[in-house]
This record gives C-alpha cells, sequence and structure tokens, in this order.
C-alpha cells in the first residue's frame, strides 16, 4: 500500500516539477525577447521548431512510401520470374 502512496507523491513531484521548468523556460523566453537583437532570436527558433516539425511530418510518409516500394518491388520481381516451358513443340521442317 506504501509504493501507491509513494507513485502519486512522485507524480504530484513530478508534474510540480515539469511546471517549475515550464515556467523557468517561459522567463528565460522572455528575459531573451528584451535583449538586443533577442526578438530576432526568439523568432529564428520558432521558424526552426516550425521547420523541424514539417521534416518530420514527411520523414514519417517515407515509411509508407517504403512498403508501397517494397510491394511494387516484389510484384516486378514475380512478373520476372521465368515462365514454365511450354510443352512439346512438333519438330520444323527444313526450309525448301
Amino acid at each position: 500500500m506504501t509504493t501507491s502512496s509513494t507513485d502519486k507523491n512522485r507524480t504530484a513531484s513530478d508534474k510540480d516539477f515539469v511546471s517549475r521548468l515550464a515556467d523557468a523556460g517561459e522567463e528565460a523566453l522572455q528575459r531573451l525577447s528584451e535583449l538586443p537583437g533577442g526578438q530576432k532570436a526568439v523568432t529564428a527558433m520558432n521558424d526552426l521548431r516550425s521547420r523541424v516539425d514539417e521534416i518530420a511530418k514527411k520523414v514519417r510518409g517515407i515509411d509508407a512510401l517504403d512498403a508501397r516500394v517494397a510491394k511494387l518491388e516484389r510484384e516486378v520481381a514475380a512478373l520476372k520470374k521465368p515462365k514454365a516451358p511450354p510443352g512439346r513443340q512438333p519438330p520444323r521442317k527444313p526450309a525448301a
């Protein structure tokens, strides 16, 4: 029974830590934006974040494309397999 109370305390302290960290981050961004040229740095970081998000979305799409390519490669390989030789052909007559 003590583990559940320990887990609750740990969860509460984790939330407190995360909220303190978020507050510190907000405060750091506020201070950075107040510095000369700081607003440009904040804007550049936000642009970088949005670009990274876009790239992450594109990279997630690569897995689906890779699966489609693998499927198509298997289909092409199946089409390239030599067909079974046809039945025995009658002998050809010599050209006269």
